[in-house]
């Protein structure tokens, strides 16, 4: 399948050692920036393969090579949408890094154009994949929990003034958002999934704590109710001293308690069930290695992407995935923002309409 990759930044080598595993034919790479091209290239060992044609313009790449079927978009998020709604118009099956827009509308256009024009869209919410988080999946639908009570999602991570002035438009509205937004909406994910995709109501608080130079928060914090009546919370910053500590997701039912952990959710720290079986004690302990925090799922993620086009089905992380993701973050800014709680579903949200709030 021809592939290209759109953003060469942070993410891109993950997406990188997804084309090679899942050997896909790497057609073109783009970024405004050629540097971070060829960087991106060297490090896997592609700098000299002139078959890898390279871009500064995504719709010259586009409009030269119809022959390209997948493209995977990771640039800064506040382009997402834009670059998103133009490959699908050209009829290019896409893999989009989170968030998958910044605003409901553009979300919600995505899913609907995508639709209008068959093609297959996937959020990349890759954490999904990881082993952990497949056998918590399994045992939320097979019912082991019996009635759902609560959970809770904890994304304790660092991220200094460097990481930020790599790139300017980290924290800024109009392009990223905050700790919610970049760091902790791959948890938010996992805690909508798990707990019931049907939300009630939202409360968040957020604050610009320590990165003073930020326009966006980096704390966030807020209650969620579930329609099936279950109730969790959530924990997102950048300020935890000195490194990354962890991203726990906990999951409390009648007859079950499970808490993921690890740097993101890639071990099972407590795994107990009232009718335990042998797989259950199997399951204590469990540690995926992992080399970063965004873990091994980009390539479980890739092949999924693959097959589903090949087999005309929607991918297991489809753009409704990301849209519900994007609902969650920017209910807990609205709510933040207004002082109150927000009811869902949300008209239209965009993360500038809160520019600002901090001054």
């Amino acid at each position: 399948m021809k592939y290209a990759l759109i953003g060469c930044g942070r993410i891109a080598t993950n997406h990188i050692k997804a084309v090679l595993n899942n050997k896909l034919e790497l057609v073109a790479v783009c970024d405004v920036l050629p540097e971070k091209m060829e960087a991106l290239l060297a490090k896997h060992g592609l700098e000299n393969d002139e078959a890898i044609l390279r871009y500064t313009d995504y719709k010259q790449m586009v409009e030269e090579h119809p022959e390209i079927q997948l493209i995977s978009i990771a640039t800064e998020s506040g382009l997402h949408a834009e670059i998103a709604l133009y490959c699908i118009d050209h009829h290019i099956n896409l893999i989009i890094e989170k968030p998958m827009a910044m605003s409901m509308t553009d979300a919600e256009e995505i899913i609907r154009r995508a639709e209008a024009q068959h093609v297959k869209v996937s959020a990349c919410h890759q954490n999904r994949f990881n082993i952990a988080v497949q056998k918590l999946r399994k045992a939320v639908e097979s019912g082991r929990f019996g009635k759902l009570s609560h959970g809770s999602i904890h994304v304790r991570w660092n991220r200094n003034k460097d990481y930020y002035t790599q790139a300017p438009w980290r924290g800024t509205w109009a392009q990223d958002g905050g700790a919610l937004m970049n760091q902790c909406i791959h948890g938010i994910d996992l805690l909508r999934w798990m707990m019931g995709s049907e939300v009630v109501s939202v409360y968040g608080q957020t604050r610009r704590q320590l990165h003073n130079y930020l326009e966006a928060e980096d704390l966030g914090m807020a209650v969620v109710t579930f329609k099936n009546g279950a109730v969790a919370t959530i924990e997102g910053t950048t300020n935890v001293y000195p490194q990354n500590l962890e991203e726990t997701l906990y999951v409390f039912g009648e007859f079950g308690t499970v808490k993921l952990g690890g740097k993101s959710t890639n071990n099972i720290d407590v795994w107990d069930f009232a009718d335990e079986t042998d797989a259950d004690k199997e399951n204590k302990g469990l540690e995926e290695a992992a080399s970063n925090v965004y873990g091994n799922g980009h390539t479980s993620l890739f092949a999924d992407v693959v097959e589903a086009i090949e087999q005309d089905r929607q991918p297991y992380v489809d753009a409704r995935a990301g849209r519900d993701a994007l609902e969650m973050v920017l209910a807990i800014y609205k709510s933040a923002a207004e002082g109150k709680a927000v009811n869902l579903p949300l008209s239209d949200v965009a993360s500038v309409d809160f520019a600002g709030r901090f001054d």
